[in-house]
């Protein structure tokens, strides 16, 4: 596996994280379950999605790179207008953790205990992360770069270092990290990446 590919996928999937609702929602769950419990089940959830985004992005490897290449393009550089959008978003009304609650339906789980906890978090990222930007940018990068595993490695990493973030010391980042910071971060990251794979189609 490719050192870079994996440290790109990880830095690329943490700035896209941190901000999301993902990290909050996990955050909702701790304060619900136990912690190790809760960041089992949204890491079994990520993983599943993770590998599934990969696999996705090996298939389209098989179209002609030139496609593969501006279509990884278009989608870095819509992540980078959904991010901006997201951050004057936050920045204009804020995202509240009774917001949140409300959305992945945290509160409105019932008592459950032990492995349930696992299962119960597992079954709230699992079915509320289809679609999300952090899927994009797997696939995106699978396409673009052609190494699966590491992609694998690096994006899988930062989704679980983003949950445990989020278990153990999610309300204090909240005091001190502005999320519309974090999610115009993310932003330059996949402008970034878009502006490098459309230098390559076009050189």
């Amino acid at each position: 596996m490719d050192i870079a590919v994996i440290a790109l996928a990880f830095a690329a999937i943490f700035v896209v994280e941190l901000p999301d609702k993902t990290f909050l929602a996990t955050l909702v769950l701790s304060t619900k379950y136990r912690g190790l419990y809760v960041w089992l089940g949204v890491g079994a959830a990520f993983a599943i999605q993770t590998g599934l985004a990969v696999a996705i992005g090996g298939v389209a490897t098989l179209l002609p790179q030139t496609l593969i290449q501006v279509i990884a393009g278009i989608l870095f550089l819509g992540g980078a207008v959904l991010l901006l959008r997201e951050a004057r978003a936050h920045a204009s009304a804020g995202e509240t953790e009774e917001a949140v609650q409300n959305e992945y339906g945290a509160g409105k789980t019932k008592e459950v205990h032990g492995l349930r906890q696992v299962a119960a978090s597992f079954m709230v990222l699992f079915a509320a992360e289809w679609g999300d930007l952090s899927q994009l940018l797997t696939m995106s990068l699978v396409a673009r770069y052609h190494e699966p595993y590491a992609v694998f490695a690096g994006a899988l990493g930062a989704l679980l270092v983003v949950s445990g973030l989020a278990v153990l010391l999610g309300r204090t980042l909240l005091r001190f990290v502005k999320l519309e910071v974090l999610h115009y971060i993310g932003a330059a990251v996949c402008l970034v990446l878009g502006i490098l794979t459309f230098v390559e189609v076009f050189a």
